[in-house]
């Protein structure tokens, strides 16, 4: 099921990449991970927010 989903985003029409950011938590102090699936033009845009 899960390669089905994947090939399914590579073959659409927008290219759409999973990024990562590593946020650090203003209630616990402890560093949390963000993941989202973006267009891959505008991967940049979610690091610089």
């Amino acid at each position: 099921m899960a390669k089905k989903t994947v090939a399914t985003l590579q073959t659409g029409s927008k290219k759409m990449t999973k990024v990562i950011k590593m946020v650090k938590s203003p209630k616990s102090g402890a560093y949390v991970f963000v993941e989202k699936v973006v267009n891959a033009d505008d991967a940049n845009s979610f690091f610089t927010k």
